[in-house]
């Protein structure tokens, strides 16, 4: 929680400088992100949400078959993510609904999967 203040402080002494200078709320959104990322925390949009909140959980997991992402769903269940290394990021690696990538910024995806959507840090390539 105290990361997360300085980073909402960052932006508001930003933006209290005669108008936002959007490299620097970028770089705030982005140090934000991976420090909730480092205390494995994510963004997530559950069951159809419009806004994003930083509720969901996120911890790695090395199997036979790779990395698996285990996300978790505040206390409603988890989903679990196959780190893939073809190019696509993630695949869903429970159930029968695939997960759909999109690359929404500088090393952040968007996985949708059924009503559920979550942000991920991921090397993109420098995508935007």
């Amino acid at each position: 929680m105290r990361k997360l203040g300085g980073v909402i402080g960052a932006v508001l002494l930003v933006s209290g400088c005669g108008g936002p200078d959007n490299g620097k709320l970028a770089e705030a959104e982005a140090r934000g992100s991976k420090e909730a990322a480092d205390d494995g925390r994510i963004e997530c949009a559950l069951e159809g949400a419009k806004a994003f909140d930083r509720t969901c959980t996120v911890q790695e997991m090395s199997g036979a078959d790779g990395t698996v992402l285990i996300v978790g769903k505040q206390d409603v269940g988890y989903r679990r993510l196959q780190i893939t290394t073809d190019g696509r990021g993630v695949v869903s690696a429970d159930g029968s609904e695939a997960a759909k990538v999109t690359i929404v910024g500088e090393n952040i995806i968007e996985v949708a999967i059924g009503r559920d959507r979550y942000r991920l840090p991921a090397n993109t390539g420098g995508a935007k």
